[in-house]
């Protein structure tokens, strides 16, 4: 018989740890939440909008250490700040406990690499908080990419648009270097990566948007460059008027799909436009098809990270190993972030 997951949220301050811990709350069948770590005193640059006390209701509040010591504990989350992100997690691992980190790995390489590497070596599951990875209609696309479907992939263009945020959200983004290209174009790394591999090298121009604070950082674009020509535009701008559609275009000499939006909540089903020139996986050939992949839920953040989290329970229990490949795609997705953001990789 399945049991809950004895787990503890490390942090209530990065963007998708509300939302990780509605989740969290949602699944008493895959997890118990033994405590959780309030972090929003802190110094580090954080997501400005100010997370209230309601959240924590009914919860176990406590320190760190407290926290880590807790008896039976068996997982951990880490939603703190981004500066604080490796740190932290560092402080999991010589706990011992599987973790679930949310992105970015940080703003240098070293650190992240050791963190990452020791956890394989010890054979504790490590999940990064990139939010497309059960994405269903990416997944396909990953699968019909590596098939050959489209031929050889010549182009990948994706956007992470968005129009939330004020001006204290823009001054956030400009305490990274590459702003909103590190803090949001990490998503499309991780899944480019997984689609094309490493890149070659990446180009990137860093901007900040028309009536933004100055160094906001919150309207950039990068380039990442394959030794096959192929080549994966990306950009994000935080001055987006009406509705947000996020959305990822994939070119290829033998087929095209376009996904738009990326991911809805709205309890309508997602749907990817395909047209290939040879009839594969049971598409006609030389007609643009749409495949329905039905509804991601209606819950927002609780529906983004349902899957992945369950994943996660499934991987403490034991009940599935991680992937044998997953940790030196996570190493290269992280080089090829600093790389596009004009970080060094050392």
């Amino acid at each position: 018989m399945k049991r809950p997951v004895k787990a503890i949220q490390i942090g209530v301050s990065h963007e998708h740890a509300d939302g990780k811990l509605a989740t969290l709350r949602a699944m008493p069948d895959e997890f118990e939440i033994l405590g959780v770590v309030d972090d929003r005193g802190g110094a580090s640059p954080r997501w400005p909008l100010r997370r209230p006390d309601s959240m924590l209701d009914g919860l176990r509040v406590l320190p760190l250490d407290e926290a880590l010591a807790l008896p039976g504990v068996e997982a951990a989350l880490v939603e703190v700040p981004n500066a604080d992100l490796v740190e932290t997690a560092g402080r999991v691992l010589a706990r011992g406990l599987p973790m679930h980190m949310d992105k970015p790995g940080g703003e240098s390489y070293e650190p992240f690499r050791r963190l990452r590497t020791a956890a394989r070596e010890r054979g504790l599951p490590f999940q990064m908080g990139y939010m497309f990875r059960v994405n269903p209609a990416i997944r396909w696309l990953v699968g019909a990419v590596r098939e050959g479907w489209f031929g050889d992939v010549f182009e990948i263009e994706a956007s992470m648009d968005h129009g939330y945020g004020d001006d204290a959200y823009r001054r956030y983004l400009g305490t990274f270097r590459a702003g909103i290209l590190y803090n949001l174009c990490c998503h499309l790394v991780d899944f480019a990566v997984e689609m094309l591999g490493e890149p070659e090298s990446a180009v990137s121009s860093v901007q900040t948007a028309p009536g933004s604070p100055p160094d906001s950082r919150d309207n950039c674009s990068a380039t990442l460059e394959y030794a096959s020509g192929a080549l994966v535009h990306m950009r994000a701008c935080g001055r987006m008027s009406g509705a947000v559609r996020r959305r990822l275009r994939i070119c290829g000499t033998r087929g095209m799909a376009e996904l738009c939006p990326i991911e809805r909540f709205d309890g309508q089903p997602l749907r990817l436009d395909v047209q290939f020139a040879d009839s594969v996986g049971g598409i006609p050939a030389g007609r643009m098809q749409t495949l329905d992949f039905g509804p991601q839920g209606t819950s927002g953040l609780v529906d983004r990270y349902k899957e992945q989290l369950r994943q996660f329970a499934r991987q403490v229990r034991g009940e599935e190993s991680e992937p044998d490949w997953l940790c030196e795609h996570d190493l290269a997705v992280q080089r090829t972030v600093l790389r596009m953001c004009g970080l060094p990789v050392a």
